[in-house]
């Protein structure tokens, strides 16, 4: 909802701008709530894939000209500022609460409990937002959004029940990514997405390709490339560290293992 509300009261590029700081706040709770080690390669990853998003601001929008910041007041902006803000920084935390409960709350392992989790979170917004819709009266105005819907009433349901399996299927995704691996690293997942929205619009719906987009793009790859490269000398460090136990286990008990087995 307060992501909504930003939405609405802002113009696009303030908006997407004020969104890549849930990663600055992600980190920021996971540092203390899960224990996140932050070094040179997460750094340098989150760094990339701000500036990455950052850069679409500079994209020419012909909505913010026109229809949007000129009939925008001040208490409007400073409304969906503060909600944007809010919801970056509420969007993160939920992140980390929900890693931190698959370790202290949970402590087990099952594909089950990660869909049951992303069922009980939608579940809950539904309500909330259904309650929402009756309570300001919002319900009557659905038959004639319905009504208006420019590509008629098939593709307004079709959108609405496609947007909505769509969510789901991202809602238990960034879960498994969260217990799988972690809460920043579900993060990055997603804003490697904000650049990368553009590309697919090139590639997809024939849009014009600018400089902004493709240096976006680069450095998008290049902050998630980072972050990839830190597991993997991560999980190099384990491998390394389990060999050598392993060594030297078998050098202490290897001489009577051999003798019990000749005999």
């Amino acid at each position: 909802m307060l992501y909504s509300i930003g939405q609405f009261y802002l113009p696009a590029t303030t908006y997407t701008l004020l969104c890549t700081s849930q990663l600055g706040f992600n980190a920021f709770f996971s540092f203390f709530l899960n224990k996140q080690k932050i070094n040179y390669f997460i750094l340098n990853s989150l760094v990339l894939l701000t500036i990455s998003s950052s850069l679409l601001l500079f994209q020419k929008n012909e909505y913010d000209d026109t229809n949007n910041t000129n009939k925008i007041t001040k208490r409007k902006y400073i409304i969906g500022f503060v909600c944007t803000l809010a919801a970056s920084a509420g969007y993160g935390l939920m992140l980390s609460l929900t890693r931190l409960a698959f370790e202290k709350i949970f402590k087990t392992e099952s594909l089950r409990l990660v869909v049951e989790i992303a069922m009980y979170e939608s579940l809950v917004a539904s309500i909330g937002n259904a309650v929402a819709v009756f309570a300001s009266g919002g319900w009557r105005d659905l038959e004639q959004e319905m009504n208006e819907f420019v590509l008629g009433k098939k593709s307004y349901v079709l959108n609405l029940v496609g947007t909505a399996i769509c969510w789901q299927v991202f809602t238990v995704g960034s879960n498994g990514l969260i217990f799988m691996v972690s809460s920043l690293f579900c993060n990055v997942i997603s804003i490697v997405g904000v650049p990368m929205a553009p590309v697919l619009c090139v590639v997809f719906l024939h849009e014009k390709v600018s400089g902004v987009k493709v240096v976006s793009a680069v450095l998008a790859m290049w902050g998630f490339l980072s972050y990839m490269y830190q597991h993997y000398q991560a999980e190099k460090r384990n491998g390394s560290m389990h060999e050598v136990s392993r060594f030297q286990t078998g050098s202490h008990e290897g001489p009577e293992a051999s003798r019990g087995s000749v005999t």
